[in-house]
């Protein structure tokens, strides 16, 4: 796997770099400190390109727009220290498959890294509550972009709150333990349920969070959770 990381904070670069090579072994890393590196160091191969908004040579998101029409297969996140949901809008407008605050946790980092490469599109909370009442991010459509779809009358909640309404206590637990990384068989040992009783819960916790699967379920659900903590 090949991986850019464009920020002109070699701090940053760094500790992106090191949680990202938990993805897994032998990934090689393109770094770039502006603009200027970045459009040097992009190309074709690259299988995910995370970029800051705010680096030296940077006008607005022209370098986004740039990277996306010389590089249009690759995957490209925004990692910025931005969270106005305006500036979010702008960047998924652009065919960004995620849009990172860098307030957030490397592990919601990684999770939002794992959601894109496995064809999702990652949005930050705080953008999901300034949508229209009925309306959730959707998964990346097949040409790639972003796409929105209307929910019906039970979807996903915007809040933890909205989401606690909508499942059941044993429900919620499932959810925790989800979050933990735990298989549905150890799941269910630790709440006494049969594995096929989780598969249903489970099921209904896909519906609650408009996910597809297990991944874009935890992202959601750690992403709700630290847009709560903050």
């Amino acid at each position: 796997m090949k991986i850019l990381i464009a920020d002109d904070h070699r701090l940053v670069i760094e500790a992106v770099k090191a949680k990202l090579s938990e993805l897994e072994p032998g990934i090689e890393f393109v770094l770039a400190m502006s603009v200027d590196e970045l459009l040097a160091g992009a190309n074709d191969d690259l299988d995910l390109a995370l970029i800051d908004l705010n680096m030296p040579g940077a006008d607005g998101q022209a370098h986004i727009d740039e990277i996306r029409r010389r590089h249009p297969a690759v995957p490209v996140i925004v990692l910025s220290g931005y969270e106005d949901p305006a500036i979010m809008r702008s960047a998924l407008e652009r065919g960004v498959l995620g849009f990172i605050p860098k307030a957030y946790s490397p592990e919601v980092m990684l999770s939002a890294v794992r959601l894109v490469l496995a064809g999702g599109v990652y949005v930050p909370p705080m953008m999901l509550t300034a949508l229209p009442p009925g309306i959730v991010a959707g998964v990346a459509p097949p040409g790639g972009g972003t796409e929105v779809l209307t929910r019906g009358g039970g979807g996903a909640g915007q809040t933890l709150e909205h989401l606690r309404s909508v499942l059941t206590e044993r429900q919620v637990e499932v959810l925790q333990l989800l979050s933990q990384g735990k298989p549905n068989k150890l799941i269910g040992r630790s709440l006494g349920i049969s594995e096929g009783t989780v598969k249903i819960h489970l099921a209904a916790i896909f519906r609650a969070l408009n996910v597809r699967n297990r991944t874009e379920a935890v992202v959601a659900a750690q992403a709700l959770t630290e847009a709560q903590q903050a």
